[in-house]
């Protein structure tokens, strides 16, 4: 806590304007020690400085912005005057402010103003007469050369962090979206899957209760129908469980995965399934792999809960043009004839949601062909 508190109140802004407020006094003190007396505007101009370093100290906000370049142009007039009466006399305390002037450039502003009281202060010192402003004028250079390049380099690093804060909020804005079409594709699901079956169950309790009522033993035959309906219903909501687990890859090897999900799919629904593909890993990127094997676990699902399939194909093959994956089957087929490919179903408001928005978002070409009691085929190509 206390450290906290420590590193709270000793900001940039607050040790700048205390330290200009201590040498500032340590000067005009130091003047005052010296056996000849100084002119008394020199005293005037120190007082001055004293007091706006004071007030600055005081509202510390003024460290920035208009303020903040009018306290840089004072700190460098008040160097400039140092390096020229001081040089030889105090030059220590000279070089100390020389360093708080080049601190607060590099903290607080650009390179072009830390150039600009780099370069006048190398110049003014230069132009001091006598030997005793030369290692001033040394240490000035030195450190200015290196503080300007420093000033270039926290340009770049700035420019840096500002670029990677606005990969951070596109990314951020990137996860809420896909979150959200997340939640849309779940809830579009179980209202057209689980909550559906639910409803008429609901309903077909409502009827064996009446039937009940009326005649005991059409009640009992009627209840060995809704047993079976709700067994039905509990194996559409495993698959639609199963649809809204992660994709599970094996490694990088989608092929495996999804011969896996095939097979999991044969168990769960007692529907055999035709798997075609080869053994060898495909080299799709772990990203595509995962949204293209949670497309195939939902093309099951829809094969498995609306079909009314014997058989179902799966084949999975990386051609020249993408990654090919198609799922076939012979089951009733939907209420429309013919092949379509995703635009044509978006158009007309055909086929299942939640896949032709995957197809988007993958940039997939998708074809259904549906054949009306013989069966459908969902084909779907992704570029990798």
């Amino acid at each position: 806590m206390m450290v906290r508190r420590l590193a709270s109140f000793f900001t940039w802004p607050r040790v700048i304007t205390l330290a200009r407020v201590v040498l500032a006094a340590l000067v005009l003190g130091a003047i005052y020690t010296l056996p000849e007396d100084a002119a008394p505007r020199l005293h005037l101009f120190l007082w001055i400085f004293l007091g706006c370093a004071v007030a600055l100290a005081l509202r510390n906000r003024w460290q920035e912005g208009v303020w903040g370049l009018l306290a840089l142009f004072g700190d460098t007039v008040y160097f400039l005057l140092l390096a020229g009466f001081g040089a030889d006399v105090l030059p220590w305390l000279a070089t100390l402010f020389y360093f708080l002037l080049i601190i607060e450039a590099i903290v607080f502003f650009g390179p072009v103003q830390v150039l600009l009281v780099v370069a006048t202060s190398s110049a003014f010192c230069l132009l001091v007469p006598g030997d005793e402003g030369i290692p001033l004028a040394r240490t000035v250079m030195a450190a200015g050369a290196m503080t300007y390049a420093s000033s270039l380099w926290k340009r770049k690093l700035e420019r840096t962090v500002h670029h990677l804060n606005a990969q951070v909020v596109e990314t951020q804005r990137a996860k809420e979206k896909a979150l959200e079409e997340e939640r849309q594709r779940i809830a579009s699901d179980f209202h057209d899957g689980p909550l559906q079956n639910f409803i008429s169950l609901q309903m077909r309790l409502d009827i064996l209760r009446r039937l009940f009522e009326r005649d005991f033993s059409s009640g009992l035959e009627d209840l060995r129908q809704l047993q079976s309906l709700a067994q039905s219903q509990i194996r559409d909501l495993r698959g639609f469980l199963n649809s809204m687990r992660p994709a599970d890859l094996d490694g990088a090897n989608l092929m495996a995965s999804a011969r896996r999900a095939a097979e999991h799919f044969q168990k769960e629904s007692g529907i055999p399934v035709t798997f075609l593909g080869a053994s060898s890993p495909l080299g799709v990127p772990r990203e595509t792999s995962g949204e293209v094997l949670q497309m195939l676990r939902e093309a099951l699902h829809n094969v498995q809960k609306h079909s009314g399939a014997t058989r179902v194909a799966v084949a999975v093959d990386k051609t020249d043009r993408g990654l090919e994956v198609s799922v076939d089957d012979n089951g009733c087929g939907f209420s429309f004839s013919g092949a379509y490919s995703l635009e044509e179903l978006e158009l007309l408001r055909l086929g299942p949601a939640s896949l032709k928005r995957r197809a988007r978002a993958l940039n997939a070409d998708l074809v259904l062909e549906s054949r009306p009691g013989r069966g459908a085929g969902l084909k779907f190509r992704i570029p990798v």
